[in-house]
């Protein structure tokens, strides 16, 4: 065990945990990465993808902000391909296929790089906690041992293991993962110490051995050419590995039948499972029952390693039977004589309400204790990592006593998610998309790092390679709005060229070369920051303004000593939504369900009172 003194401690070494553990390090922070596995460190315990629609946005301002997640899917990633392209850059997204062992092994390697992470093997048991409300450490357990560690944050990362319990068919089996132990001791502490849980559901599909597969015969998908990396920090040698391909193949009809004629086996429909799962990226069985008009579904069939035969069949998690599945994956076609190297499950777990922490992801009910990643309801790696960066940013400053930070709505996807854990109690689990952002013209993917990068800078997680490739890129983009601006192509000014509809990033850079600026028409991110800004700049004013007309209310505090019991003609259900959710700001409060304007007047009339008083 560590000698030195700890400034924070991290529980779990999933996506939340890794970036938690990284944004510490990059701070200058001594911290301790615990988790039952170290070997299971960054593992892709569902799909090898990162990013998609609003998650590759994520992705990308995880890394804008110094985290790891965008570099190790770069490092790692065996097809890329942006989303939505036939639609604007608002809603376009980055994905990647990864090599799932790679890509764990990546992380590994990075966090090993890091003398401040300190890899802790254990089960937490208990939480410690002062007369006053704040942590002072944890208890953990590794072979039959305990240990007592002392710090003055804990993050809290673990994932679908708290009392995890997964499901196939009939059969249930103690559990947060496949062939892994579930973390038993750690709900008991919360609840101890009054927090209120939840339970929630998801699921994985069966994987494949590619070889079994009549691969040729089915639809080819590909990956773009060249591709776009995730991260700033990419600057050659990419891709870093052998691309492959996709294949598609579909449901039937008779997959269908088989399925309704057994949802009495699946623990979903049989009250086995009582838990809801994640509505966009539902079972099989729950699409069959809820498109009853459909006799088809889309699978796709996605590698998952160059050091594996498996294939991921993404669009067909379930948890029925084995023989079920069996019926299932035989009937899909070039799937006949496929072998099923491992069978879907669902995996049922605690979670802790979000409503009990705040944007910064600190715990309302202890000081010090922060949670990330699915204890807090949400679904994905993107998701978790996103929450992972802003807790362990928190938990640095909070050891250090300087003040906590968010980012808000209009900075970033990561605040929109955020803002929507304390505003709303989640009833599946959460999953971002593009249409929960109001400001998405803003918070594209390719000006990440124009509206995080310097905040990074600021609270010490960007290093300096990261700030001259910002500076170079701002340096980049005003190069490129003066050439626009002035440059002419057969006498028609370029500025008028780019609003032209149909014009593309490749247009713009093909335009620049022929002006002989090719050292300009390189970079795919500022060519692509500067058309959209040009394209959308109406949009983009009136967005801005609206935000600075409400800049005001958004972020206008709500002191935590404040009652609001107290407010004269406030209604009931308002009353118990405030007093329940406790938000910290006016913005939060004005989107709290059974909130409506007009308590929202008699609030700000309470609070104004308040401040006279306490003056």
């Amino acid at each position: 065990m560590p000698t030195p003194p700890l400034d924070i401690l991290i529980i779990g070494g999933g996506h939340a945990g890794v970036e938690a553990a990284w944004a510490a390090a990059n701070m200058g922070a001594r911290c301790a990465l615990i988790t039952l596995d170290p070997s299971k460190i960054g593992v892709m315990s569902c799909n090898p993808a990162i990013g998609g629609l609003a998650k590759g946005q994520m992705v990308r301002e995880i890394d804008a902000l110094g985290g790891l997640m965008g570099a190790a899917t770069d490092a790692t990633g065996i097809m890329f391909k942006m989303l939505n392209t036939s639609k604007g850059p608002a809603v376009q997204g980055p994905r990647a296929q990864c090599d799932k062992h790679a890509y764990a092994r990546t992380v590994q390697q990075l966090i090993a790089s890091r003398p401040e992470i300190i890899v802790i093997p254990g089960a937490v048991e208990q939480l410690h906690i002062a007369p006053d409300r704040r942590i002072t450490g944890v208890t953990i357990s590794h072979n039959n041992q305990s240990t007592t560690l002392h710090a003055r944050a804990v993050v809290l990362t673990t994932g679908t293991f708290m009392r995890g319990l997964m499901h196939q068919g009939e059969t249930q089996t103690a559990g947060g993962r496949v062939g892994e132990a579930a973390a038993v001791g750690i709900s008991a502490s919360l609840t101890s110490l009054g927090f209120e849980l939840g339970r929630l559901k998801t699921g994985t599909p069966p994987r494949l051995k590619r070889s079994t597969i009549d691969w040729l015969s089915l639809e080819p998908q590909h990956g773009d050419n060249p591709p776009t990396p995730f991260s700033d920090l990419t600057r050659a040698n990419f891709p870093a590995i052998a691309q492959v391909e996709c294949r598609i193949t579909r449901t039937n009809s008779a997959i269908h039948d088989a399925i309704r004629a057994n949802l009495h086996r699946a623990p979903m429909y049989s009250g086995q499972i009582e838990s809801a799962g994640p509505r966009y990226c539902p079972s099989i069985e729950d699409k069959v029952v809820r498109f009853k008009d459909r006799d088809s579904h889309h699978i796709f069939l996605e590698p998952e390693s160059h050091e594996s035969d498996w294939i991921y069949c993404n669009g067909i998690s379930t948890s029925l039977p084995r023989d079920v599945q069996d019926t299932i994956v035989h009937a899909m076609p070039g799937c006949d004589r496929a072998e099923i190297l491992q069978y879907g499950y669902a995996v049922e777990y605690d979670m802790v309400r979000p409503h009990q922490i705040d944007a910064t992801a600190m715990t309302k009910l202890v000081a010090g204790l922060f949670l990330a990643g699915q204890i807090n309801g949400t679904s994905g790696y993107e998701e978790a990592a996103g929450q992972g960066i802003i807790a362990g940013i928190n938990a640095v400053r909070h050891a250090r006593d300087l003040p906590l930070v968010t980012l808000g709505r209009e900075d970033a996807y990561i605040g929109v998610m955020m803002d929507d854990l304390v505003t709303k109690t989640p009833v599946e689990p959460y999953r971002m998309f593009t249409s929960r952002a109001e400001h998405r013209l803003i918070l594209r993917a390719d000006n990440s790092a124009d509206r995080l990068t310097p905040k990074g800078r600021e609270w010490g997680t960007v290093n300096d390679e990261r700030w001259n490739i910002y500076q170079q890129r701002r340096a980049d983009i005003d190069a490129i709005n003066r050439a626009v601006d002035t440059s002419k192509i057969n006498n028609q000014p370029l500025i008028d060229r780019i609003k032209q509809p149909n014009y593309t990033t490749n247009d713009l850079a093909s335009d620049l070369m022929s002006l002989s600026f090719p050292h300009l028409a390189t970079g795919h991110c500022p060519l692509a920051t500067s058309l959209a800004d040009r394209q959308y700049d109406g949009y983009i004013k009136r967005q801005r303004a609206e935000i600075k007309r409400q800049a005001d209310m958004e972020h206008k505090s709500i002191p935590a000593d404040f009652t609001f019991e107290s407010i004269l003609g406030l209604r009931a259900e308002a009353r118990h939504t405030l007093t329940r959710f406790r938000p910290t700001t006016l913005g939060q409060a004005g989107r709290l369900e059974g909130v409506n304007p007009a308590d929202m007047t008699l609030l700000v009339v309470a609070l104004e009172r308040h401040r006279r008083i306490t003056r």
